[in-house]
């Protein structure tokens, strides 16, 4: 409907635990005879925003709470946070909640403490009883602490230092560590920098800048006003040449020919730093799909690049139909990174294309077995279709009992039952990572039997050799769902499949911008589709109700589908993030390409997440509906140039 418009439970946790209210507002509004589910949502609020005085006084109205553990937490959060707690309450919680899920939480809070404040001998000590170990900035304090007794953890700390949104002090740290004891070279600092402007995380760029001859002055001037140094040219000598780059890369974010212009008439730089300059003004270009972007991926030759940059390079590479540039391209990735599902398939199709058709059957069989977007279109290329397996037998009452008892799963539906996800979700999935398959089977039984059908499916989704696709693909309220997509010829397995993606099957599910529902509609779309339709007396509190919000959600669907000449590929995409722009993109096309290559190349993020499995998803839903063999390729179809028409579609 609308991008990033996401439910909590499937790609928007970290954002929907930012929407919250002050919580000294919070207290304010409680009585004193407020109920103590309030006082414990008071209480989390407080915590998250660090208020240590509100969250002491509001814990000590929940002596007797249900969740003992989450009041204690909250109470001491903050004072963690803010390094006030004293180290013999941290240390009894720990022992008192050891093995559980807030208790490894709370481990990570005191290790981002302890490693902001330096307690390397306290820090060792806790981080390998880090059962997660799930946060890529305590992975970087981890590096640190190794690194300042003298071991050599630079290979280490390049394939950690990917992501420069997710570094954080400790990853800052880290590297200023590394080029202080010279296992970071001007090279490494370079590359940390041109990737941090490169992703927007200009103050990572700064703090690794300082450690460079340049310091971080000459950088953010650059970074402020690229035009000034792309007008008197490169320069001379090693920081003069990379400002340059970064100067390149600044411009060609809002006009990328222009900065080709620049580069072109450069002189001084050498072969390798054009390369890496190409890629500056290759990534802008590729993000805005246009058609001189494979002419600038071919200068940067061989040059290093961002985990970002590979993966457009292939990417533009496909839409352009250059099989050699994608394989050269994904053999040249950090293994880490080619191991990627993506990228063995397209690889095989690489290899396909260049007759070694022996190597490509391997590593389509090696992914085939993968119950995903690319592990299905490796079925295909094998010669099979997509059926759904046989399924395991199901768990008995026995094998549910123990998940009935589950403390952690307790937990978690109290926090459903609060509107807690995030934390509900944390709490199931830590009872899930030592269970067998029967087990899981079990446990996702137990959570349909609990109306979590959330829980359900990503439960069953984690089972290796026995699959139960009934649970990993539910069909709830299949009269409904056929009264209101049978008049309008829409498929049931399409629906189901998008359904699936963006609310999992939570009737009162509600994104942190609104959307709401089963088919997550936002109000404003809600309001478009029931006047387009006739529905004369709508009004937003009817969003949430499963026939109001299938009707006006398959009625929408059904407007961007024929809006978009019958292509699922295209409209699964226009549902996402909106009708105008899968036909921009179309638009950019200078020739027809499949659909896996048009899904792969959408410039966005979450939509091209979305278009994949909401695709594959179907073709399983129609696998199971049908009883017959599918092909997702098929689905998938192919998407051909086409003017980008406007329309008024929301």
């Amino acid at each position: 409907m609308q991008l990033k418009k996401c439910v909590l439970v499937i790609t928007c946790a970290a954002a929907a635990a930012l929407s919250f209210s002050l919580p000294a507002q919070a207290q304010k509004r409680l009585s004193a005879t407020a109920s103590s589910d309030d006082v414990f949502l008071a209480l989390r609020d407080a915590a998250r925003v660090d208020d240590s005085a509100t969250a002491l006084s509001l814990a000590a109205r929940l002596p007797d709470y249900v969740i003992p553990s989450y009041v204690d937490y909250y109470r001491l959060k903050p004072r963690v946070r803010d390094f006030t707690a004293p180290v013999s309450e941290i240390r009894d919680f720990l022992n008192r909640y050891d093995g559980t899920a807030i208790g490894d939480r709370l481990r990570n809070d005191w290790l981002l403490a302890l490693g902001k404040t330096g307690d390397w001998s306290t820090f060792d000590e806790q981080y390998p009883l880090f059962v997660l170990n799930d946060d890529v900035q305590v992975k970087c304090f981890a590096l640190n602490s190794r690194a300042l007794k003298g071991q050599n953890v630079a290979d280490e700390a390049r394939a950690l230092l990917t992501s420069p949104k997710d570094y954080g002090q400790g990853c800052s740290d880290l590297i200023g560590t590394l080029a202080q004891n010279h296992q970071f070279g001007e090279s490494d600092l370079w590359a940390q920098i041109r990737q941090a402007v490169e992703a927007g995380s200009i103050m990572v760029a700064r703090r690794a800048a300082i450690f460079t001859d340049n310091g971080d002055l000459s950088l953010q001037q650059v970074i402020d006003k690229p035009a000034p140094l792309l007008a008197r040219g490169p320069g001379q000598g090693r920081t003069a040449h990379e400002l340059y780059i970064i100067a390149v890369g600044r411009a060609a974010k809002n006009n990328p020919q222009q900065a080709a212009a620049f580069l072109s008439g450069a002189s001084g730089l050498t072969a390798q730093e054009q390369a890496i300059a190409w890629a500056q003004v290759a990534l802008p270009a590729s993000m805005k799909l246009m058609p001189e972007a494979i002419d600038y991926w071919r200068k940067t030759k061989d040059a290093p690049l961002s985990y970002e940059a590979y993966q457009w390079k292939v990417r533009i590479a496909l839409r352009a139909g250059d099989w050699k540039l994608v394989k050269s391209t994904i053999e040249s990735m950090p293994a880490s990174l080619r191991s990627d599902i993506t990228w063995t398939y397209w690889l095989a199709r690489a290899q396909k294309e260049d007759g070694q058709l022996e190597s490509a059957q391997r590593l389509f069989q090696s992914i085939a077995s993968n119950v995903s977007f690319y592990g299905q279109l490796a079925t295909e290329e094998l010669g099979q279709k997509i059926v759904i397996p046989p399924g395991p037998t199901p768990p008995t009452p026995a094998e549910i009992a123990p998940m009935a008892q589950n403390s952690g799963f307790k937990r978690a539906l109290k926090f459903y039952e609060l509107n807690m996800r995030y934390e509900g979700i944390r709490e199931w999935n830590w009872e899930l990572r030592r269970m067998n398959d029967r087990q899981l089977l079990a446990a996702a039984e137990f959570a349909r039997q609990s109306d979590v059908l959330d829980r359900m499916v990503n439960t069953s989704d984690r089972t290796k050799q026995e699959m139960d696709f009934t649970q990993r693909f539910p069909a709830p309220h299949l009269g409904e769902m056929t009264a209101n997509t049978r008049p309008l010829g829409l498929e049931n397995a399409w629906v189901y499949g998008l359904i699936r993606q963006e609310s999992r099957f939570i009737k009162n599910a509600k994104s942190y911008v609104g959307a709401s529902g089963l088919m997550q509609l936002m109000p404003s779309t809600a309001k478009y589709v029931a006047k387009k339709i006739g529905m004369t007396e709508f009004t937003q509190d009817q969003i949430n109700d499963i026939n109001t919000n299938l009707l006006l959600g398959t009625s929408y669907l059904n407007m961007v589908l024929n809006n978009l000449d019958g292509s699922q590929a295209l409209a699964t995409a226009a549902y996402n993030a909106g009708p105008g722009r899968p036909r921009s993109w179309r638009s950019t096309l200078n020739r027809s390409v499949e659909g896996a290559i048009f899904a792969e190349t959408i410039p966005f993020n979450e939509t091209r997440g979305y278009v994949k499995n909401v695709m594959s998803n179907a073709t399983y839903y129609a696998a199971l509906f049908e009883n017959k063999p599918q092909s997702l390729k098929q689905r998938l179809g192919v998407v051909a140039p086409r003017t980008n028409t406007p329309t008024d579609l929301p």
